[in-house]
């Protein structure tokens, strides 16, 4: 089948290169000439496990190509909609860009194809796209929600063995299509599921709103912990271990971040609200999340006091969550500017998202100067005052202890992501702090 993929974001890029790799033949459009030539050279501009190889393998099969133009609709049996929809002040989704790209999809369309919108939109949205496209063509067409379910770090692989592919669809013929594009993924036998189409906008918006709260769940239950010093890593073994909940998602940290989480919370408030309801349980996951993210400082002012002149601490890790270079509502933000507003300065490393949380960090004035980037995670401790491991990277899972005392002033460590072992850690002489975890 002939596909066009309309954005090479994160959604874009990916199901784009992985429809090639089952055999259609895509072409991936953006408005961005410079992603593009690099696209066009195999060079991925988002870090993602394996998504190079895909690139550089494709591109070669001249199955997957990029342009700038919508010269490949025409021919498409079908044309996905994949840019963004970030948050706009009020949170609610902004749809400026799918607009834009529905419109010049419109004026491109072969009789009969099939628009497909990829992108995370709010409810009732398709009605909305559906006659926005009819206002520009005068050709027939079908529109399918089809959402994606990708998390970042394995969204090649989740792509490759979805848990569920869902149609949301008007017709049987876009629905057959949408089960001859997909049919190599579900071979396993994981469902692919018809609906209506804003069932399926629905669908999307609930699924990453209970993630979220689930993280602020276990979160919150880590904070009582704390106080009442039960240990949240065997109260998380005893409750994941019960079928109804499992264990997805029921990690303590320093709260979530990303493109999705942040961004479908926020948009799923404001469309109860303009329907005039009040979603209780999705506006406390933010309230919670918004706290989680200051929560090791407030052990850090507890150790050191609130006054952090001359103060300097080392972070492993920066990117919201390991396996991607994505900084976007990371932890890492919130948690430098509480830092440095308390006097302190920042010492980071990070295997892939140094570039990226540098940039995002030039935002903020008050923090210019103040962090300072190494290539070597034990160097970025020299002289630092204590450790705070952010992101939940896989080389920081087994660290040198007796380099780490070395390198720090003092042995003191907070643990963001409970990477450690308690006993063990404390028998190397450190002072530990955790989250959710008795430390006696």
């Amino acid at each position: 089948m002939k596909v066009s993929v309309i954005g090479t974001g994160y959604v874009g890029l990916v199901s784009g290169t992985c429809f090639a790799e089952i055999g259609h033949e895509v072409t991936c459009i953006d408005i961005d000439p410079k992603k593009i030539t690099m696209l066009k050279a195999g060079k991925s501009p988002i870090y993602e496990p394996g998504l190079n190889d895909l690139l550089e393998r494709n591109i070669k099969s001249h199955r997957l190509s990029f342009s700038t133009n919508y010269e490949s609709v025409p021919s498409a049996q079908s044309i996905f909609l994949a840019v963004g929809t970030p948050s706009a002040d009020d949170g609610r989704a902004d749809l400026k860009y799918l607009r834009a790209a529905a419109i010049e999809v419109a004026k491109n369309l072969s009789e009969g194809a099939i628009v497909v919108i990829k992108s995370t939109v709010p409810v009732g949205t398709s009605v909305e796209i559906r006659k926005l496209i009819a206002e520009h063509t005068k050709k027939s067409f079908h529109l399918v929600n089809n959402p994606e379910f990708l998390k970042e770090g394995s969204a090649v692989e989740d792509f490759m063995r979805p848990d569920r592919v869902i149609i949301g669809h008007q017709s049987a013929e876009a629905y057959a299509a949408m089960e001859e594009l997909y049919a190599p993924l579900v071979r396993q036998g994981n469902p692919i599921y018809g609906m209506s189409n804003l069932s399926a906008e629905m669908s999307k918006y609930a699924a990453n709103c209970f993630l979220a709260t689930k993280i602020s769940f276990i979160n919150e239950i880590a904070r009582l912990c704390d106080a009442t010093h039960a240990d949240i890593e065997e109260v998380r073994k005893g409750i994941s271990s019960d079928k109804r909940i499992g264990g997805h998602f029921l990690y303590p940290g320093p709260g979530y971040g990303g493109s999705c989480f942040p961004k479908d919370v926020k948009a799923l408030v404001a469309t109860a609200q303009d329907h005039g309801m009040d979603l209780k349980i999705v506006n406390a996951t933010e309230e919670v999340n918004d706290e989680q993210k200051s929560y090791v400082y407030s052990k850090v002012i507890k150790h050191f006091g609130a006054n952090l002149s001359g103060k300097t601490f080392a972070f492993w890790g920066v990117a919201f969550k390991a396996n991607t270079d994505d900084v976007r509502e990371t932890a890492a933000i919130a948690m430098a500017r509480k830092l440095i507003g308390a006097g302190a300065k920042i010492n980071i490393f990070d295997p892939v998202a140094t570039p990226n949380y540098l940039e995002a960090m030039r935002e903020f004035k008050e923090c210019e100067g103040k962090i300072t980037s190494f290539d070597e995670k034990y160097d970025a401790l020299n002289g630092a005052d204590a450790l705070i491991t952010v992101t939940e990277w896989r080389e920081f899972n087994t660290p040198d202890f007796g380099e780490i005392k070395k390198r720090l002033k003092k042995p003191v460590l907070f643990d963001g992501r409970n990477l450690y072992d308690t006993k063990k850690v404390l028998a190397e002489g450190f002072e530990y702090y955790a989250i959710g975890k008795f430390i006696k």
